[in-house]
């Protein structure tokens, strides 16, 4: 087993504070947004030495003996360590944006290569060959957009918009009606994506309609879709005239309680808003941005990744197992997490290992046990277990203060 050192992701949407305090650490003084555990070649941990062996990158550490650190199934189905943790705070929203299928990826980072892209571009879309299906668990109340609603709710939703904004003595942008013809027609896939196109598209009339929309909602609004108005007027507070602000009224708008989780296959449109979450993935860093963002957004290449379909919220309910394990099992191969609680005495936890698996406490001191020795890791804490270190108990270490809390990831090999 070895300690890790993480790196962290200072991007402007980061909190100042929250990832330090769950942690038990000063704030760096900047915006703290992603602490990358894993070993994606972009931000690997460093896998400390206990020995006299030197520190290593873990995907260097890793790639000395594959089979060793992430056993011979997930070599042969994987040929990486599968999946990429990170803790996420956002104390402002993340942009609009879509992941690609393994398919689309692969074709879309072929094609970049061919062409001479240069990986660090601005206008790059696919920084790797690999798809990223992901999944929060909620730490701390946490609001997001996450995939389309039914098109007739959506239009119910923009046809309230109108009464206010004409209750507001404002004119009735034309984009309105165009919105409830496109929300209108009889397949859902084909209302969803003209209605998508229409605002994606921007320019002066989203942008002026926009205006004239936040205007007529500048009074606090009550009853149905309060969360989706007030959403209008914040992200148009941070984000004027942004496409985004209006993409965002085809959305189910979340609020996910502690404990809570929901996962994001690929071709869900999604944006994280506030809050603190542990967040897992396939490793892989390919972002299709639509809005929300000074970034580059690729209004061709988003077409085509996003899945135009009304889906409800995908929340996922933990699964306990006889052995008294609390895991999240999204529909992925590529890892499942499972959270470990261990009060003061409380019976030792195994730990569910697939192949290799990453473990992070955000609470207390746990001490993890294999048959090849054992590891202390206090709040603030990861660790990489190979898969030859399988099976690893947890135990609450003597602390009458309080309950130790941890999270491990592994691979879902046996779904």
């Amino acid at each position: 087993m070895y300690r890790l050192e993480n790196t962290l992701r200072p991007y402007a949407w980061g909190s100042a504070n929250a990832i330090a305090d769950l942690l038990g650490r000063e704030p760096s003084g900047g915006p703290e947004a992603e602490l990358w555990i894993g070993a994606h070649p972009d931000s690997p941990s460093v896998a400390l030495a206990a020995g006299p062996d030197a520190d290593r990158a873990l995907d260097a550490l890793i790639a000395e003996d594959p089979e060793h650190h992430l056993g011979a199934e997930s070599v042969a189905e994987f040929g990486r360590l599968p999946f990429l943790v990170k803790v996420l705070a956002a104390d402002s929203p993340l942009s609009l944006q879509v992941h690609p299928t393994l398919e689309q990826a692969r074709e879309g980072f072929a094609r970049e290569e061919a062409a001479g892209v240069d990986r660090t571009a601005a206008e790059r879309n696919y920084k790797d060959d690999n798809h990223k299906p992901e999944m929060i668990f909620a730490l701390t109340p946490f609001e997001a957009l996450c995939g389309f609603r039914s098109p007739e709710e959506t239009r119910n939703l923009v046809e309230l918009l109108a009464a206010q904004v004409q209750r507001a003595g404002l004119e009735l942008p034309g984009l309105v009606p165009q919105l409830l013809q496109d929300l209108g027609q009889p397949e859902d896939a084909v209302a969803l994506r003209s209605a998508f196109e229409r605002l994606i598209a921007g320019g002066t009339e989203v942008s002026d309609a926009t205006a004239t929309i936040v205007a007529a909602l500048a009074d606090p609004q009550a009853g149905p879709y309060a969360a989706e108005l007030s959403t209008v007027v914040s992200l148009d507070a941070q984000y004027p005239g942004d496409p985004g602000v209006l993409l965002s009224l085809l959305l189910n708008r979340i609020s996910l309680a502690p404990g809570q989780a929901v996962y994001l296959p690929a071709g869900n449109v999604h944006a994280y808003l506030h809050g603190l979450g542990i967040e897992v993935m396939a490793s892989s860093d390919n972002v299709l941005r639509g809005g929300l963002t000074p970034k580059f957004v690729d209004v061709p290449e988003l077409l085509r990744t996003v899945s135009f379909e009304a889906v409800g919220v995908p929340m996922i309910e933990p699964e306990t197992t006889l052995l008294g394990q609390e895991i999240f099992r999204p529909p992925f191969r590529e890892f499942q997490l499972q959270r470990v609680e261990l009060g003061p005495g409380a019976e030792p936890v195994p730990l569910a290992q697939e192949g290799a698996a990453v473990v992070i406490v955000v609470s207390g001191s746990v001490l993890l046990d294999s048959p090849k020795g054992e590891l202390r890791l206090e709040q603030g804490e990861s660790a990489f277990l190979p898969a030859v270190d399988a099976p690893v108990i947890a135990h609450a270490v003597s602390d009458p203060a309080g309950t130790a809390v941890a999270f491990a990831v592994t691979t879902a090999l046996g779904r």
